[in-house]
């Protein structure tokens, strides 16, 4: 019964198919809000099921000399996130389903995402997916330290790196996002996440009108829904981290749900007021103001503000 358990957790429910689902929906609030923003009508909500389902019916196109990571790649970056989605569920459903240090493996499988475009990139042999690759790589570089940077002022907070101690913390003492430390670590947590999610003014790595798609040019059919799949997972994980690290005092479904609506419409509205930057301004923004703020986050902590 408990392999039963497990297995249920982690295809069912809170695990893939339901992360998916949030996620798709979540990827079409996304597609109707742009569309709104740009005086269109955008697409019904079933949208992007049915462009799914059509990806899996397409023949996947293997370039000549693509490598067997190049095959792998999409299924290294779905199971990531999805341990991720059942992780963060469950610990929602379950203050106790936690473990010590699930902060740390939490960040550390946010990470594989981004490598798997980049392996699958790399493996694929197209000159414009390698430029892609080449500005994924940099860009996880850049983003990388001050989300971090923001993560330890969360631990030094709540003096841990277990997500329900940190929840716990908030409970008692209030959200970290009232505190100055804490704001401060949010938005720059909150910018990070526009990067990591791979939106303007942080998606050089696709880039359409310069790389036609960079990293996923050469990824069709199966392989293509796979990698979207990963990506929507992604946009529904991502804003769930941050409300349990800066806004965990009151998780329950009706807060939970307008916390969550609140940053996904903030992450489109940022998304569609703002050009793609360079990447070397990427990584100049990522590197010296937010690292500075972060660095200025971190001493405040550490005095209690």
């Amino acid at each position: 019964m408990q392999v039963l358990r497990i297995i249920f957790n982690y295809l069912v429910f809170p695990g893939f198919l339901f992360s998916a689902f949030i996620g798709l929906m979540t990827a079409w609030l996304d597609r109707k809000i742009t569309a709104r923003v740009q005086w269109r009508k955008g697409p019904p909500w079933y949208q992007n099921f049915v462009d799914i389902l059509k990806l899996f019916s397409k023949e996947i196109i293997l370039p000549t000399q693509a490598k067997f990571s190049f095959f792998l790649s999409p299924f290294l970056g779905l199971s990531a996130v999805t341990i991720v989605a059942t992780l963060l569920g469950k610990l929602l459903l379950n203050a106790q389903e936690s473990f010590l240090g699930d902060l740390i493996v939490v960040i550390y499988l946010l990470a594989i995402p981004a490598i798997s475009l980049i392996l699958g990139a790399s493996s694929s042999k197209n000159p414009l997916a390698s430029v892609g690759a080449s500005r994924e790589i940099k860009l996880l570089l850049g983003y990388e330290l001050p989300f971090i940077l923001a993560i330890l002022v969360v631990i030094i907070k709540s003096n841990s790196i277990k997500l329900n101690e940190i929840i716990n913390n908030q409970i008692s003492f209030g959200s970290y996002i009232f505190s100055f430390s804490g704001i401060i670590a949010f938005l720059i947590a909150f910018l990070s996440t526009q990067a990591k999610l791979g939106f303007v003014p942080f998606d050089v790595s696709e880039a359409e009108q310069e790389i036609m798609a960079g990293v996923l040019i050469e990824y069709s059919g199966l392989l293509l829904a796979i990698f979207k799949l990963m990506r929507a997972i992604l946009f529904y994980i991502m804003p769930i981290l941050l409300i349990l690290l800066f806004m965990g005092k009151d998780l329950s479904l009706g807060f939970l749900i307008l916390k969550y609506l609140l940053l996904v419409i903030l992450i489109i509205l940022l998304k569609n007021t703002n050009p793609r930057l360079r990447i070397e301004q990427v990584l100049k923004f990522f590197w010296g103001p937010l690292s500075f703020l972060g660095i200025i986050a971190i001493i405040l902590a550490l005095l209690g503000l």
